[in-house]
């Protein structure tokens, strides 16, 4: 059985006047049910490689696989396709539609494809009731704390039971409390066979929340870490990694 997605050998180089290369020669599989953290300093190439899962962004060499399908060969139309009926997205700014209740928030990648209205409402009032949100469906983004905005983005994110979530930062604008019930939430949805792909920066939220650390530095991946009950990695470690290990 294939990977659910498979990088082969994938360099991006943007062009941007002076040429500035985001990501050298990446060779990597994710597992479907896999909960993997891509770690790495700013400019290290952590959203690049979010962005060539999702199709926002196109390999300048080597291909990406998602079930098998070379990304690659797609055109726009259908790039617009596979994230709708297949991807999750979590922001670090939640990027909510402030004029909208909650609810048409959540609605939004439901009413871009065929789907029935009655069954994307009674899945949104789902979701909102699972997050503890089913007395605010009519509320506006600007009367929700941070921790409850970013668990209606959750919640957006799963009205189309994507296979895969990929979350960019998505504690990155809570505290503690608001974070910690964010990941926990993403926690229980691994737990159910959901596959995630989340970039940070923090060490503790890696250590605590993934079950495999990818450690990115100037575009190439520099470690990698499984960790299972029985070998559990510390932050410590991660941060180590981070800095120290020299690229190959």
């Amino acid at each position: 059985m294939s990977p659910l997605v498979e990088f082969s050998d994938v360099s991006k180089v943007y062009n941007g006047g002076a040429e500035q290369i985001a990501l050298r020669e990446i060779t990597l599989a994710v597992e479907a049910g896999e909960s993997v953290a891509v770690m790495g300093p700013s400019g290290s190439g952590k959203s690049t490689l979010l962005n060539l899962v999702a199709g926002l962004d196109r390999p300048t060499t080597g291909a990406v696989r998602y079930d098998g399908l070379d990304l690659s060969g797609l055109g726009e139309s259908a790039l617009a396709r596979h994230r709708r009926d297949h991807l999750g997205f979590i922001f670090q700014f939640f990027n909510l539609l402030n004029n909208l209740t909650v609810r048409e928030n959540v609605l939004i990648p439901a009413q871009l494809g065929p789907h029935d209205p009655r069954a994307a409402s009674a899945r949104a009032a789902e979701l909102l009731d699972r997050l503890g949100l089913g007395g605010q469906a009519r509320q506006y983004p600007a009367k929700l704390s941070g921790g409850e905005r970013q668990l209606v983005a959750i919640a957006r994110a799963l009205i189309n039971r994507p296979t895969m979530l990929l979350a960019d930062e998505p504690t990155g604008a809570l505290d503690t409390r608001a974070g910690d019930r964010v990941m926990g939430l993403l926690d229980e949805l691994n737990q159910d066979g959901q596959t995630m792909m989340l970039v940070t920066h923090d060490p503790k939220l890696a250590a605590r929340h993934a079950r495999r650390v990818i450690s990115l530095r100037d575009g190439q991946i520099v470690d990698e870490a499984v960790l299972t009950p029985t070998h559990p990695v510390t932050a410590a470690e991660l941060v180590r990694v981070r800095v120290e290990e020299p690229v190959a």
